[in-house]
C-alpha cells in the first residue's frame, strides 16, 4: 500500500498548490465501482493534513426522480446515461454557488434517490481556500467540463469494477449479465461520446487497489 500512499501525498500535493486564494473544484470520475468515493475520502483526508479545507460531495446526492431515470425504460442503457442525475440542481446548488463570483453557499446532496425525495434543506458555507472533491459517474459530459480546475479518472476495466460493484450489493460479477446491461452498455455510451480520460487532467489505472498508477 505504500504506491496508493505516495500517489494520494503527490496528488495532495498538487491540489493544495492550486490557486490557493479560491475555491478549487475536482472530478473524481470512473465507472460504477471502480472505487471513486474511497479515492476521494482518502485524498480528502491527505489534502486536509496539508492545510486547506474540503468539501466532499457526490453526483450521488443529485439524482434525477425515479420516474425520470426511468422514463426510457428500467432497463435503458441510453436512459442511464441521459437520465441518471440533476444536473441543473447540480450546478446551482453545489458548482455555481463554489465557482469564482459564486456565493460560497452551497449544499452537499439536494435528492436522496433511496427515498426518491428531496433532502432536507442543509445550506453550508465555503471557506475561500476550500477544495471540492466530487465523486462520480459521468463527470466529464461536456456540461460539466468547464466547472473543473482538476480532474481524475480512474481507469478501470469492467471485469474489475463489475466484481468490485457485486462484493459491495451482491450483484451479478458478470459484466455481461443481462442485470447489469443497464448499468454496463450506458457506461460504455459515456466512454465512447464523452471521452473522459481525454479529458482528465489525470488518468490512473486502479485496476489494482494497492498499485495504482499514474497513466496520464
Amino acid at each position: 500500500m505504500e504506491m496508493r500512499k505516495q500517489l494520494l501525498s503527490e496528488l495532495a500535493d498538487r491540489l493544495v498548490m492550486t490557486a490557493p486564494d479560491r475555491i478549487v473544484r475536482v472530478a473524481i470520475d470512473g465507472v460504477d465501482g471502480a472505487g471513486k468515493t474511497t479515492f476521494a475520502d482518502e485524498l480528502g483526508s491527505v489534502v486536509a493534513t496539508k492545510g486547506r479545507p474540503i468539501i466532499r460531495a457526490s453526483v450521488d446526492g443529485f439524482h434525477n426522480p425515479k420516474a425520470v431515470r426511468y422514463q426510457c425504460g428500467r432497463h435503458s442503457p441510453e436512459g442511464f446515461f441521459k437520465d441518471s442525475y440533476n444536473y441543473p440542481a447540480l450546478k446551482q446548488y453545489l458548482l455555481d454557488p463554489l465557482s469564482p463570483g459564486g456565493s460560497r453557499r452551497y449544499r452537499r446532496a439536494f435528492f436522496d434517490h433511496v427515498t426518491d425525495d428531496i433532502v432536507p434543506v442543509n445550506d453550508l458555507e465555503a471557506p475561500p481556500s476550500s477544495i471540492l472533491l466530487i465523486d462520480g459517474i459521468f463527470l466529464h459530459r461536456p456540461e460539466l467540463l468547464p466547472y473543473w480546475d482538476a480532474s481524475i479518472f480512474l481507469r478501470t476495466d469492467f471485469t474489475v469494477s463489475v466484481a468490485r460493484c457485486a462484493s459491495r450489493d451482491g450483484s451479478s460479477p458478470d459484466p455481461a449479465a443481462q442485470s447489469n446491461r443497464r448499468y454496463v452498455e450506458g457506461q460504455r455510451l459515456y466512454l465512447r461520446s464523452c471521452q473522459p480520460e481525454a479529458k482528465a487532467t489525470i488518468v490512473i489505472d486502479y485496476n489494482d487497489l494497492a498499485i495504482p498508477s499514474i497513466v496520464t
